[in-house]
């Protein structure tokens, strides 16, 4: 264990053509926690791989793009296997402000929290003022409504790529059944709630840029149905109408815990 990282906490950054903001969201991330940093390159045909490697970054590349939740499985599969006792999972194109990443991570260790997530929208004016569209705006307060009504949670951001997991939660999720695509990070709410876990938020500015990556309205679409139709699915499952792996917990147990 490193003394500068009392904790093992690890950032995992799923990236794909980061090559303009990986450098500056790497040196938005606190001093101390930048030697346990982790890019999965997702086939990426720029110089992402090239830019992580001269910031000393580890790398792992895949043979071939699997999508925005294929590559975050590869994420936590590896930190996991690194023995990770939180796992921050920050988008490498500069939109999160990174500097908050030991505060999640602390949460968790404080016992407060198993799941923590960046709030990006504290008020409209500061949402829209930060770059955040007008659509996507509205997308996301009605969505997050409906889901927070739903689930019984009062998560500010249900939408949010900045996220901090126990190591409990992720080897307790079975996130190998979820989706390679978008709909990854809806589905990982409604397990950590299926599974009884704990969520928090902390606020985090809003930064939309050109270099940012971003979804389009058609796909943003597809994702919220991608996480309604999981909140449906597990509401099935737990009344033993349709089975689904999903919500059925991983059997393994830690090694350390024996």
């Amino acid at each position: 264990m490193n003394e500068k990282n009392p904790h093992r906490t690890w950032i995992v950054m799923p990236a794909y053509n980061a090559e303009r903001t990986l450098e500056r969201t790497f040196y938005d991330i606190p001093e101390r926690l930048r030697n346990q940093v982790l890019l999965v390159d997702d086939c990426s045909t720029d110089r992402t791989v090239e830019v992580a490697q001269a910031l000393g970054l580890e790398v792992i590349q895949h043979d071939r793009n699997l999508g925005y939740g294929g590559n975050q499985k590869t994420c936590y599969r590896a930190a996991l296997d690194r023995g990770a006792d939180v796992v921050v999972m920050l988008h490498p194109d500069f939109q999160y402000d990174a500097r908050v990443a030991e505060l999640m991570a602390e949460l968790i260790y404080l016992g407060t929290v198993d799941f923590v997530l960046g709030n990006r929208i504290r008020t409209r004016s500061e949402a829209l003022s930060g770059g955040m569209p007008k659509w996507k705006y509205f997308i996301n307060r009605m969505s997050t409504f409906a889901e927070n009504l739903i689930l019984g949670q009062t998560i500010g951001d249900f939408h949010s790529g900045l996220r901090a997991y126990s190591r409990d939660l992720l080897l307790t999720v079975p996130f190998e059944k979820n989706s390679n695509d978008f709909s990854f990070d809806q589905e990982m709410i409604v397990q950590a709630v299926s599974f009884k876990f704990r969520i928090g938020d902390i606020p985090v500015p809003v930064r939309y840029m050109d270099e940012a990556s971003s979804i389009n309205l058609k796909r943003s679409i597809k994702y919220g149905f991608g996480g309604l139709g999981a909140i449906a699915a597990q509401k099935l499952h737990r009344m033993r109408l349709r089975h689904d792996p999903r919500f059925v917990a991983n059997q393994f147990l830690d090694d350390e815990a024996g």
